[in-house]
């Protein structure tokens, strides 16, 4: 399964004040706090682990069809960070879910899988033959083959990401 989240930080940096009081207790653990208060730059660390929240929330989403606010259930563990890369983990109850992220001067785009093999087979697609059922969840519509797979949509100001794991064709052999 796969979610995916894009950031565009400059309008974060205009619609929310992640250093106002309460705003970090509110969305992170204790130990998510401490990483964000110990890294020289913060506000890149705040949106890459809230980024890292909301792509694994989708398959979590995905998975149980329960819609709830749960930030603080949703534990993130950074594996690896440059200027421009991220991997870490989500734990959200028995769950684990890989994550890869994207950093630009402008944006963090992060993808989230169940399984972390599948990290290396997304794509990115344009958003077209995307159907959402009942619970709003989204899938790609293939009606040639009658079939649908896995979809992940993301989209906040300037930027939009949709996503899916591309499936490797099996062997005849």
């Amino acid at each position: 399964m796969i979610g995916n989240d894009v950031i565009d930080l400059i309008q974060s940096r205009q619609e929310s004040n992640w250093q106002r009081k309460g705003f970090i207790e509110k969305l992170f653990t204790p130990a998510e706090q401490l990483i964000i208060a110990q890294n020289s730059n913060p506000e890149i660390i705040v949106w890459l682990l809230w980024s890292m929240k909301e792509a694994a929330y989708k398959i979590y989403n995905r998975e149980t069809k329960i819609r709830e606010y749960i930030p603080k259930k949703l534990i993130c563990t950074i594996t690896s960070i440059t200027n421009d890369y991220s991997t870490g983990q989500v734990i959200c109850g028995e769950n684990i879910y890989h994550t890869k992220t994207a950093i630009t001067k402008d944006s963090l785009h992060t993808i989230a899988v169940t399984f972390l093999d599948d990290l290396n087979n997304v794509i990115e697609i344009e958003k077209k033959d995307i159907l959402k059922d009942e619970n709003g969840i989204p899938y790609l519509s293939d009606s040639y083959l009658h079939k649908t797979q896995d979809a992940s949509i993301s989209h906040h100001g300037r930027f939009e990401k949709v996503v899916i794991i591309k499936r490797l064709k099996k062997s005849a052999y």
